[in-house]
């Protein structure tokens, strides 16, 4: 059962609060109406702080937003429109949606009401990491937005305004993280915004604005890339020496896996999750997400497995032939992460005793997830899992550290061993090194199709190792889609989603036990064996080459990135209209609005 402390919680944070709820629209920015006043017997002590700054966290993402993520590294039932290229201009909403900022401002401007100094900074710090958090969302998803900061009448013209500058929008949002990190309390909360939360997210803006300005050359007034990294550098080093927290450890065999498959959130890693507790009505659907055969059917791609290193440290595409491995070949004597992020050869659920092969029915490519799978008993339909979800955890802060130094060019050999080095210890992988990495980069990952072709200059290696090192530890963990848009990457978006390799039709022994797990086959259906999944090729299942090949899940999609466009989501055409053409359209998206 869930610990006592969940339980204590006058209120889920992860529920939302009604309490002084105000009306709203549904595509503009949200107003206080003039005739509508906050109570002004409200806002006047902790317990009424506390309750409206509840429903600020409602903004953290969900299990859709932290296990559904699918771009090159994992495949689905269905290929995004942002792969497909198929995005269109909307008339509202896509993002554009500024209630929770109203709600954020609300209390920042009737906070005063509150007596209590020491009380009222820490809700304002609490308001202000959330308005970071809000402008950070933005900003990623639409680059230039506009700032507001106090509530506004349903007439103000600054509703018209256009979109402030990006310098301006980070100049705000750091004001916003340092006052949230001086006042937040310096203590571990699970479920709970504190010194160690906001330090955490200002090393995730800080990292993803200078690699952002960096790799798109941007070129802004103000302070250059350099800043931003340095930032990042300088709160990771904060949190790093001041919070406590460390790495969750155990057997290296099942150490990743318990991580994010455990009932209660592992405190001494996981900064803040996300509480789920099925007696208070909050449950997730990991397990039917990730096991049903009508659902996402998610599975890794062979680019991302072919990523993962061997259990000595060497590169698996630096083998002869590694190309067309069967699946218990390629799978063998692997970073001990694949075999705890995927089904591999000998796998058992949490609680069980039967090795289970993958299964083609519930996985696109045949590299089938179990992160986040619990046992038997959370199988149900939809919405059964609750194991807590991280959304900041000490491993990402390490993994900031190691690339905001390797793009400065300030990385030391002992920066990589305290923080790539303590990840690779965890699961009993040996240490990268700095020195070889840059002297001799891996051609797969600087390959066009299969790497990251924009990284370029002394630190090339290292920074392809971190980046090996930072996709396979978060993955399924919400970070790959905007971490492939900092890095100027989304043309490689464009190569292929293969899954396992299949030379042929007939029988096959996926996982190497001596029992036959599936059958390929045209034409009409063979007796197929007890226990053997059956799929036709060219209906079922696609392979590369026809009758023998990668089992290729997108056969009638092919995925198109327009490099000049698709970095950044269109401005939807009636917020356009509603400000008489100030908010000016994203480079590359035409609405037809003659402004």
């Amino acid at each position: 059962m869930k610990t006592l402390i969940k339980n204590r919680l006058p209120l889920s944070i992860f529920t939302l609060v009604l309490i002084l709820s105000v009306a709203s629209c549904n595509d503009a920015l949200d107003v206080m109406p003039k005739d509508r006043k906050i109570p002004e017997n409200y806002f006047r002590n902790e317990n009424e702080l506390q309750m409206f700054s509840n429903k600020f966290y409602t903004q953290l993402p969900d299990e859709a937003a932290i296990i559904r993520e699918g771009v090159d590294h994992i495949a689905k039932s269905d290929m995004s429109e942002e792969l497909k290229g198929t995005r269109i201009i909307p008339g509202s909403g896509s993002g554009w949606t500024w209630t929770q900022l109203r709600d954020i401002n609300t209390l920042l401007e009737y906070s005063v009401n509150c007596p209590d100094r020491d009380v009222r900074n820490k809700y304002n710090a609490i308001a202000r990491f959330f308005r970071a958090y809000f402008y950070f969302e933005k900003v990623k998803r639409f680059g230039d937005v506009p700032w507001y900061d106090t509530q506004l009448a349903s007439n103000d013209p600054e509703l018209k305004k256009p979109q402030d500058s990006r310098e301006f929008i980070m100049a705000k949002m750091m004001e916003d993280l340092d006052f949230a990190i001086q006042y937040l309390p310096a203590q571990k909360e699970l479920y709970k915004i504190t010194k160690w939360t906001a330090l955490s997210l200002k090393s995730r803006v800080c990292l993803f604005e200078g690699t952002f300005r960096k790799y798109h050359e941007l070129t802004i007034e103000g302070v250059g890339y350099e800043y931003y990294l340095e930032q990042a550098v300088k709160a990771s080093e904060d949190f790093i020496n001041q919070s406590g927290y460390g790495l969750y450890k155990g057997d290296t065999k099942t150490v990743y896996r318990d991580l994010f498959a455990s009932l209660n959130a592992r405190g001494e890693e996981i900064i803040l999750a996300r509480n789920y507790n099925k007696s208070l009505g909050q449950a997730h659907n990991a397990n039917f997400y990730t096991l049903g055969s009508t659902y996402g059917r998610p599975g890794l791609t062979k680019r991302m497995v072919n990523s993962y290193l061997m259990t000595d440290g060497s590169r698996f595409t630096d083998k002869d032939g590694y190309e067309t491995y069967s699946f218990a070949e390629e799978t063998k004597d692997r970073d001990p992460r694949l075999s705890q992020t995927i089904r591999t050869p000998g796998y058992t659920r949490i609680g069980g005793t039967t090795s289970l092969a993958p299964d083609l029915l519930t996985s696109v490519t045949g590299y089938q997830p179990i992160k986040y799978v619990m046992e038997t008993k959370y199988d149900g339909p939809n919405t059964e899992s609750e194991c807590d979800l991280p959304i900041f955890r000490t491993a990402e802060v390490y993994l900031n550290l190691a690339e905001a130094k390797a793009e400065l060019g300030t990385l030391t050999q002992g920066d990589l061993d305290k923080t790539i080095g303590q990840l690779r210890a965890r699961v009993g992988m040996p240490a990268l090194d700095m020195a070889e990495a840059n002297t001799n980069p891996d051609p797969y990952l600087m390959d066009t199709k299969t790497g990251y072709p924009q990284v370029k200059g002394q630190n090339q290696g290292v920074i392809l190792e971190i980046r090996r090192e930072r996709t396979i530890e978060l993955i399924m963990e919400g970070f790959r889609y905007y971490d492939m848009m900092r890095w100027k990457e989304g043309k490689t978006f464009e190569s292929d989603y293969y899954g396992i390799y299949i030379p042929g039709l007939g029988l096959y022994d996926l996982d190497g036990d001596g029992k036959d797990d599936v059958y390929f086959y045209k034409g009409s259906q063979p007796t197929i064996p007890a226990g053997v999944l059956g799929r036709k090729v060219d209906e079922e299942t696609f392979l590369s080459n026809g009758e023998s090949g990668y089992i290729s899940p997108y056969e009638n999609f092919v995925a198109k990135w327009n490099e000049e466009r698709d970095y950044l989501y269109p401005i939807p055409t009636d917020e356009r209209q509603l400000t008489n053409g100030n908010l000016k359209q994203n480079p590359g998206w035409n609405d037809g609005l003659e402004f």
